[in-house]
């Protein structure tokens, strides 16, 4: 890619704070919890529905949900026990403290294409970097397609750095992920995309390719430390030159996108059988006691987390699943850790950016940093004014809701709200016209 375009990408983003104090320590398993809480709701597309029925013995492993919809994927039990409760939405399981593998866990025996994707469903994968699509479809390519693959890798979110510990803990379970995934799809070059301010992982990541023999087909491409350079149309833009269009996919550009702890999950699941049924999840933020990444059974309750790690030291003015940019508030810490959560941030009031309401000074710089060229202050002028034509010429549906505009903004105005208000507007008046 030509040096002005390389500038230009850089400028249309974010300096944000890395805060990464978690990086150099090792992962940490906790105990599971008496009770896990397992939704049947822990991927984009349809929920799964219970298979098993209270007073049901299961072990870690087994199915306890499914759906029969492509757009979905199987659950299974994180721990071995007494099926206590089955809601519509939900399994409920008393933990017996064992830690039993289900009898039918094995290495999936894969001879062709259709045995490699009915694999990779019954592994419960999904994009692990907070997106939750079913890989399984993200995998199902169309006829003659020969796409790149891409490996996200980026972590460009303050705070966390469970993708980072993945690469230094289980580096092996990543390249037998790819290995699996270029062979069955017949993929001919991976590219793994990683921020230049992890060099230890970079080196790693070199030297296991070349002890593999995958130098031919595998290389390693440094991002720079910005946000969202882990944004999946800013990576696939970053490293391969290409420019996914407005509503479209990385295949419209001849690319497949993975987070390198999905694809670390896969080799995993290949090599053992095992499937996904714990999430590395960073625990930090100035008020926890003990900021660490833990590993976490799945259905493991939020509090429970949070105590393994000492607690608060002060009362969170916020806790927020996921990164501080584009996570989600979390009220109840009763919630369960599902597939979609890589961090439990419980941050002070000097960490937190409260909004002010103040007026737009004009300054422009909302528009400055937007990684997709839009003008946020025009969308919020528009959104507020519900005017859906106007919205549609702004983009507003190109918005990643990635929050480069309202940290930028220096009247602290609530602008990701105001694209959501946007595209909102714009899906009504869709509807209508329908």
């Amino acid at each position: 890619m030509k040096l002005v375009k390389l500038i230009k990408m850089f400028r249309r983003s974010a300096d944000v704070p890395h805060f990464k104090n978690t990086a150099e320590n090792t992962s940490v398993r906790m105990p599971a919890p008496s009770l896990i809480i397992l939704p049947m709701q822990q991927h984009i597309g349809e929920p799964c529905k219970p298979v098993v029925k209270a007073g049901d013995k299961v072990a870690a492993g087994q199915l306890v949900g499914d759906s029969d919809a492509f757009i979905s994927v199987p659950i299974h039990a994180s721990v071995s026990g007494e099926v206590k409760a089955v809601l519509p939405d939900a399994v409920h399981i008393e933990n017996d403290d064992k830690d039993t593998l289900h009898s039918e866990i094995k290495k999936p025996e894969i001879n062709n294409r259709e045995d490699f994707l009915r694999a990779v469903r019954q592994s419960g994968t999904v994009g692990l970097g907070g997106a939750g699509f079913p890989t399984h479809v993200k995998l199902t390519l169309k006829e003659g397609a020969n796409p790149m693959l891409i490996i996200n890798g980026a972590e460009c979110e303050p705070y966390i750095t469970a993708d980072y510990r993945e690469i230094m803990e289980n580096c092996s379970s990543i390249l037998s992920g790819i290995e699996q995934v270029v062979k069955w799809l017949e993929i001919g070059s991976c590219i793994i995309g990683i921020e230049d301010n992890k060099p230890k992982a970079i080196a790693l990541l070199k030297n296991e390719i070349v002890a593999r023999n995958m130098q031919c087909r595998v290389s390693v491409v440094e991002l720079p430390a910005r946000y969202p350079y882990g944004a999946e149309k800013i990576l696939v833009r970053a490293v391969t030159g290409r420019t996914i269009p407005a509503g479209g996919l990385p295949g419209d550009v001849g690319a497949v996108v993975l987070n390198i702890s999905t694809v670390s999950s896969l080799g995993h699941y290949f090599d053992t059988g095992v499937p996904l049924i714990q999430k590395r999840v960073t625990v930090a933020g100035g008020a926890v006691a003990n900021p660490q990444n833990v590993l976490v059974p799945m259905g493991t309750p939020i509090r429970s987390v949070l105590d393994f790690c000492g607690g608060c030291v002060q009362e969170p003015e916020k806790i927020i699943l996921g990164g501080p940019m584009m996570g989600v508030a979390q009220q109840d810490c009763e919630a369960p850790v599902t597939r979609q959560n890589n961090a439990i941030l419980c941050l002070t009031v000097k960490e937190t950016y409260p909004q002010q309401d103040q007026s737009c000074i004009r300054c422009g710089r909302c528009s400055q940093v937007c990684p997709m060229n839009l003008t946020p202050v025009h969308i919020e002028r528009n959104a507020n004014k519900g005017n859906a034509v106007a919205l549609g010429k702004l983009g507003v549906s190109a918005c990643m809701e990635c929050g480069c505009c309202a940290f930028a903004c220096p009247a602290r105005r609530a602008l990701v709200q105001s694209m959501l208000k946007g595209k909102q507007v714009q899906r009504e008046i869709v509807g209508k016209n329908a």
